[in-house]
């Protein structure tokens, strides 16, 4: 049972990309978000239902795209209809996070708000609604950017990394420390240092200010996109979708943690460390590694009505209208769509992206 501790915070759930390493089951017109990988929830509703408790229907936000947006009206029906925050293209992480900026400042301007990614795993709802609670009050509180950092437990070379210094304060349980500087995607060599160090953080991929204060960011660090935002506004109020397509589309197309993120001072924001069970599921050995508490006694993940002799350690994902047997096999990732079938060692699952680019260069874009 969730304890009720309602919020006065915005929650923008961010649901507008596509995880191409999550192929075939992941596709640019119904990417991960609107796909069953962990329950029989999609992982949008999942991020709702996270939230139940703490925060009501008109707390939360959808930020998407024209093509996603009617799947996820149908499986949010509660959320209303003038909460999703429409890009108008996609153009990564920079633009579409300073367009819900933007956005939100025209009627939440000082109000906490939290930019969330919809396609994470979280194990522990309750912890995490304690973390979202104590951001809150950081904000009110201190006034500074807050972001969540993720006790590393491998050397991960595709996510980010938060270095923090000491803890300075504590708040309902909460453990926040200084901020030091955030290392996008480092190699192999130097995650393996950070894991060694240990005060490096995993980039949990979630931000949390106040929609003025994040243009006032965008303004100072980015200024090819901080400059088409007060226009950007004006032309929202004014439901110009001409001028809002043009003012989009000449932001420069770069993710929000090299856009703002790494060169913000250290004393303007707060890293907040999360035990809630949380997982990237960004492919399907790391899918595979964080439900391992979902195998069977013989190390198998199964999504699928699978019968196997001498199976070990093999994630198999099917529809239930289909029989999956395999015989002798181990560390194996296999995952059959309609019209897809995917079979990789585990060890090699990071290079599905690649096969999904080579699929790309033999037109195969129906398959995508």
């Amino acid at each position: 049972m969730i304890v009720d501790k309602r919020s006065n915070m915005n929650y923008v759930i961010l649901a507008g990309g596509s995880g191409t390493r999550l192929w075939p089951m992941s596709r640019s017109s119904k990417p991960k978000q609107l796909t069953q990988l962990v329950s029989d929830l999609t992982m949008i509703e999942d991020s709702v239902r996270r939230l139940e408790g703490i925060a009501s229907n008109n707390q939360i936000f959808i930020s998407t795209n024209d093509t996603f947006a009617p799947m996820i009206k149908e499986l949010l029906p509660n959320i209303p209809n003038d909460q999703y925050i429409i890009e108008p293209e996609k153009r990564d992480t920079g633009p579409a996070m300073a367009f819900v900026a933007a956005w939100m400042s025209i009627n939440h301007p000082d109000e906490p708000m939290i930019l969330m990614p919809s396609d994470h795993f979280i194990r522990d709802q309750q912890n995490f609604q304690s973390v979202l609670n104590g951001i809150e009050k950081i904000i009110n509180d201190t006034g500074v950017m807050v972001n969540i950092g993720i006790q590393p437990t491998f050397p991960n070379t595709h996510l980010g990394y938060l270095e923090v210094g000491g803890e300075i304060s504590e708040y309902d349980g909460l453990r926040v420390y200084e901020f030091k500087r955030q290392v996008e995607k480092p190699d192999y060599e130097q995650a393996k240092q950070f894991l060694e160090r240990g005060n490096f953080l995993w980039n949990g991929g979630y931000f949390a200010w106040t929609p003025a204060k994040f243009v006032g960011a965008y303004c100072r660090y980015a200024p090819s996109i901080g400059k088409c935002l007060e226009p950007l506004q004006a032309a929202i109020k004014q439901k110009k979708v001409e001028k809002i397509q043009q003012l989009y589309g000449e932001m420069e197309k770069i993710s929000i943690d090299y856009a703002v993120i790494e060169k913000m001072e250290p004393n303007g924001v707060l890293t907040v460390r999360g035990y809630f069970g949380w997982a990237d599921l960004g492919s399907w050995d790391m899918l595979y590694d964080q439900l391992g508490h979902l195998v069977d006694e013989s190390g198998n993940l199964i999504k699928a009505d699978w019968h196997g002799i001498d199976t070990r350690n093999t994630l198999v994902y099917a529809p239930k209208n289909k029989i999956i047997t395999t015989v002798g096999i181990s560390d194996m990732v296999i995952v059959d769509t309609p019209d897809a079938l995917l079979v990789t060692p585990i060890s090699r699952a990071q290079d599905v992206k690649k096969i999904v680019e080579l699929l790309k260069k033999r037109n195969l874009y129906q398959h995508l």
